[in-house]
């Protein structure tokens, strides 16, 4: 059963490795599942949801890997209301120092009778046959009402109970369309805190989507109604408009104590960390004017605020940058810094690496040092993401240059290192960067679909890094590679030949009657 029982104390579960992924083309490779979960598990958040086991061989690896990895934080697998779903997430768990089990099933009368096609007491039934069967297996079991919020009271106060009494030990009510408002849905906890018998014995959680831009507000009412676990994302992501924003929950309860006296085991200065780790997992980049982590959100242009700011900070930032691990520069970076201010300045910024990566690493520095002026923190924290993707490629970026402009036809000469051969060719396009595909298919050809490509700079200024997402498509699988550099060009070169590399990690870990060319 769930340990944390101190009555302000709120239990941060993250699903961004779950409900995370599960935003079209957020999909994540293994490897990128666990460094998410290492610095999930370094932050102090309680619970990973690290995926949904039954849902594919590769999701079933991840959760086992994570299991593995993960130490202090409780890890959970996802699994619907039934016996195979339920066993299969507990196989991907057993490694795990602190198991859970999370098991759903829809109580909401619009999904019992359309998505179900099943009556009350046949749903009432599934919820004490699996949560039974998943505490047999599992000392940590979470039930979840998918829909509750628009669920009868009276059968959901039913279901609940039956839950508990047959060993959940954590209750989660989602918002799973995103459909109440902060007044409503903390009277639904309320309801539950005050109609449900048993509710005492288990953590009541709140997992809470973002369709009408409520997700946190709602999350943090159910905190003040009793709820005291929140289901949240890194960055907001999840499908459709995402979940609620662990960042912003962890902020508010953090600024407001005055009003929310509660506590989270979050260390704040991992967030931005986390953030940017996310993001460019993902490729997808967080807006400007997001909350906490958004680019201006400790940016002050207008001349009023400025001049607020240089009297005293606190007339317009209700926090710190530094709460939040945006650390002002103590050390400048140029060409002049040797490894030691490098490696120094890493460990500023969060990032400790191993001898062979950090002289990778530090190579690169050199380069960018003589092409920018200036290297900013951004600029490193890219470039040494970037490094870190590449790992044991078998397609290694070479060298790259093309012939651009108004006149045409666009060319681009490239080399790529096709597991340890350097293969060149030259190919033409409709533009530099179909040019630059082009030849890439040329020297290592694929059926592979172009679905996204997506250019945006780490810095301001003309000489500013670019920062690259190429999302591929094969056979239903889609990935997403990222690369940095000043050139727009040669980043969207490294971002493809990335994407190629994830896309052969897919393939060799297929059945092998698909893996036909």
């Amino acid at each position: 059963m769930n340990e944390i029982r101190d009555r302000n104390r709120v239990v941060i579960f993250d699903t961004t490795l779950r409900d995370g992924e599960q935003s079209p083309g957020a999909s994540m490779n293994l490897e990128e599942k666990v460094r998410i979960a290492s610095l999930l598990e370094e932050m102090g958040v309680d619970v990973i949801e690290a995926g949904f086991p039954i849902a594919s061989n590769g999701d079933f690896e991840a959760v086992s890997a994570v299991a593995k990895r993960v130490k202090a934080s409780s890890v959970a697998g996802l699994a619907r209301a039934s016996r195979k779903d339920i066993d299969r997430a507990w196989e991907a768990l057993k490694g795990a120092r602190r198991p859970r089990i999370h098991t759903f099933i829809s109580t909401s009368p619009l999904h019992m009778k359309f998505k179900l096609q099943m009556e009350p007491e046949r749903v009432h039934q599934a919820i004490v046959d699996s949560v039974t069967h998943a505490r047999n297996l599992c000392d940590d079991v979470e039930w979840s009402a998918e829909d509750a919020s628009r669920t009868e009271h009276d059968f959901l106060c039913r279901c609940v109970e039956s839950a508990i009494k047959c060993g959940a030990g954590t209750i989660n009510i989602p918002d799973t369309v995103g459909y109440a408002v902060p007044e409503e849905f903390a009277a639904l906890i309320a309801m539950l805190m005050n109609r449900v018998p048993n509710i005492d014995k288990a953590i009541v959680s709140v997992h809470c989507h973002n369709d009408l831009g409520l997700a946190v507000a709602n999350s943090l009412a159910a905190v003040r109604a009793g709820a005291r676990q929140i289901e949240c994302t890194i960055n907001g992501l999840g499908e459709r408009a995402g979940n609620a924003a662990l960042e912003e929950i962890v902020m508010a309860l953090k600024t407001r104590q005055d009003l929310m006296p509660y506590a989270t085991g979050v260390k704040t200065e991992y967030i931005t960390k986390a953030s940017r780790l996310v993001s460019t997992i993902t490729g997808f980049p967080v807006q400007p004017n997001k909350a906490i982590v958004g680019a201006n959100a400790f940016a002050h242009e207008s001349g009023i605020h400025q001049d607020g700011m240089l009297k005293h900070a606190g007339t317009y930032e209700i926090m710190t940058p530094e709460s939040v691990g945006l650390t002002r520069s103590t050390l400048v970076m140029g060409k002049h810094s040797g490894r030691h201010a490098f490696k120094s300045k890493l460990k500023e910024l969060g990032f400790e690496l191993g001898d062979n990566a950090l002289e990778d690493a530090f190579r690169r520095f050199k380069e960018l040092a003589d092409k920018k002026k200036d290297v900013f923190d951004e600029d490193l924290i890219a470039l040494v993401e970037d490094e870190a993707e590449r790992g044991n490629d078998i397609i290694k970026f070479v060298s790259l240059q093309v012939i651009a402009g108004s006149k045409g036809p666009q060319r681009a000469d490239l080399e790529l290192d096709v597991d340890g051969t350097v293969k060149s060719t030259t190919a033409t396009g409709d533009g530099p960067v179909d040019a630059t595909f082009n030849a890439i298919k040329h020297i290592f050809p694929h059926e592979a679909k172009l679905q996204l490509f997506q250019v945006h700079a780490v810095t301001a200024g003309t000489d500013a890094q670019a920062e690259v997402t190429v999302r591929l498509e094969e056979k239903g699988k889609t990935v997403n590679g990222q690369g940095a550099d000043t050139d727009t060009l040669v980043a969207a070169a490294r971002a493809y030949v990335h994407a190629l590399n994830k896309l052969l990690t897919k393939r060799q870990k297929t059945a092998p009657a698909a893996l036909t060319a």
